[in-house]
């Protein structure tokens, strides 16, 4: 028997990460090749156009799993019985800009939609924040999105995890598929820290770790680390645009994996409500390495983390504490 459709809202949907987004949720990338979908896509007023000419494009590629599309700048007619929200919108920094400037214009934006979402989607809901900064916008939207559960609100880190896998790949010379369970500690900013120590390759002779192939400490302590953290600048810097279509590609493997599950052996990074775990701050989102089953996140524990690790942990969850009151400070 044929699916019903899931309604998914890409805020943000006429601007860069949208763009690419779109299609590929469409094409049945984010939730399945057998999962229909109704796209809300929202925007601000200026861009009504733009959006428009998306909308008309998403016709035109005529999508067998697109049962449906909205285009709107409207918030409440856009969050109305989603049941995915991929939240790309916010106010980018801008030169000269203090960050409580970019953080006051992010926390009314997140405020605002978490409001719209709070009382117009789908009960169980699941939420995307791509928009920086990431890990607080998804902050602000829980606080005022009482009803949402807070396991439902998550920020994107995939990004961060897959460019890591990515350098592990070119670095060994191996497929990215025989990369895994690297972690993203913390938060989507350049104090995140990629962490290798419990990662493995697939060889043609079993599992083996990330550090006993590489065999350089000093490459994966040093390099390898600010190449990761620093990624998204050296985009900027190649395409004098940021990254859309890696942007866009994580964050249908995070939905993805968080719908329909992880690998049995493998977890991904994803930037969630803290308990505490790990010593890392309670009641910020940080990222952890997780698993995913019957829609459900849950943190791996456990994992050794050695005194180099413990200091990276530290030091990002203090940004994301200083950047917690920061933004309430806003609201005040």
């Amino acid at each position: 028997m044929a699916k019903e459709p899931v309604r998914v809202l890409v805020t943000g949907a006429a601007g860069q990460i949208g763009y690419a987004l779109v299609p590929m949720i469409a094409r049945g990338v984010m939730l399945g090749a057998d999962q229909p979908v109704i796209l809300n896509m929202l925007d601000i007023p200026p861009a009504a156009e733009a959006l428009n000419g998306v909308k008309m494009e998403l016709v035109d590629a005529a999508f067998p799993l697109l049962k449906g599309v909205v285009a709107t700048t409207d918030a409440v007619e856009a969050c109305t019985g989603v049941n995915v929200a991929v939240m790309v919108g916010g106010f980018p920094r801008k030169e000269g800009m203090e960050r409580k400037d970019v953080m006051s214009k992010n926390v009314s934006i997140y405020k605002s939609q978490a409001s719209a979402l709070e009382q117009h989607a789908a009960p169980n809901c699941k939420v995307l924040v791509v928009a920086n900064p990431a890990n607080t916008n998804a902050l602000i939207l829980k606080e005022f999105a009482p009803s949402i559960p807070a396991k439902n609100i998550t920020c994107l880190t995939r990004l961060d995890h897959n460019r890591a896998l990515g350098q592990i790949s070119e670095k060994l010379n191996v497929q990215v598929s025989d990369v895994k369970n690297v972690i993203i500690w913390g938060n989507h900013s350049s104090t995140q820290y990629p962490d290798v120590n419990h990662a493995t390759v697939m060889t043609p002779s079993g599992e083996k770790p990330v550090r006993e192939l590489v065999k350089d400490d000093a490459w994966l302590n040093g390099e390898f680390i600010t190449t990761v953290q620093q990624r998204g600048a050296a985009i900027i810097k190649a395409r004098k645009l940021s990254s859309a279509l890696s942007a866009a590609s994580a964050a249908c493997d995070h939905i993805r994996d968080w719908v329909l599950g992880t690998p049995e052996g493998t977890w991904v990074s994803m930037g969630v409500y803290s308990d505490g775990s790990y010593n890392a701050p309670a009641g910020v989102i940080y990222s952890f390495p997780v698993t995913c089953k019957n829609g459900e996140w849950t943190i791996v524990q456990g994992l050794a983390i050695d005194e180099f690790s413990r200091k990276k942990l530290d030091l990002t969850g203090v940004e994301l504490t200083e950047e917690k009151e920061l933004a309430y400070s806003c609201l005040s």
